[in-house]
């Protein structure tokens, strides 16, 4: 019986030192203000302060990504602070039938099959696994969602969305966007990194 007592103490203490050791931000964006299109199943939420203060303060153990389309980053910009741009969804080859999306009022967007091996291959690339934390980035905040979904049903433990993605959420009132990484005067330019960005392999 001690025996046992001493292995379920051992087993304990070690799972108590893997959850101390694993880095988690000073504060998370309150998920019941969260727009209906923006939830998450893990409903982890951080503001794009939140996401630049935990970032910056845990670089080798937190994977920022930015899961926008490759076009995005060179007319809109982006956060130089990302791991990389692994698009989540993208536009067929410009050579071929784009499609059109009635209900967005756009060309559509094709899931994109290199997403999960491509975010697994940055993890590792980090010497990271999916029990650590990844933040992902979209252009509002729906996109960066779903992704967090279906990295959620792939076994990722942490994934935390930025509310209101980099260039923040139409206000209907203003006629413009508001929040988002840009509108909270967080560093971001167009000169981007190729290291960074997403490459067919």
């Amino acid at each position: 019986m001690k025996a046992l007592q001493t292995l379920l103490f051992a087993v304990f203490a070690a799972l108590i030192g893997i959850a101390q050791a694993q880095p988690a931000p000073a504060s998370t964006f309150d998920a019941k203000k969260v727009r209906e299109e923006e939830r998450t199943k893990l409903n982890l939420y951080l503001t794009p302060k939140q996401a630049q203060d935990f970032v910056t303060k845990n670089p080798k153990k937190v994977l920022f990504l930015d899961v926008r389309t490759r076009v995005e980053p060179i007319y809109i910009g982006w956060a130089p602070l990302i791991d990389a741009l692994v698009p989540y969804v993208e536009y067929p080859e410009m050579n071929a039938d784009w499609g059109w999306d009635e209900n967005r009022g756009a060309y559509k967007y094709e899931p994109f099959n290199d997403f999960a091996p491509e975010v697994e291959r940055r993890l590792k690339e980090k010497g990271l696994t999916k029990d650590d934390p990844v933040v992902v980035m979209c252009r509002s905040g729906d996109r960066s969602s779903r992704a967090a979904n279906l990295l959620t049903d792939l076994g990722y433990k942490r994934v935390y969305s930025v509310v209101g993605g980099f260039e923040g959420v139409w206000d209907e009132k203003t006629n413009k966007r508001v929040g988002g990484w840009k509108g909270s005067g967080l560093p971001w330019d167009y000169d981007l990194e190729k290291s960074k960005m997403y490459f067919v392999r």
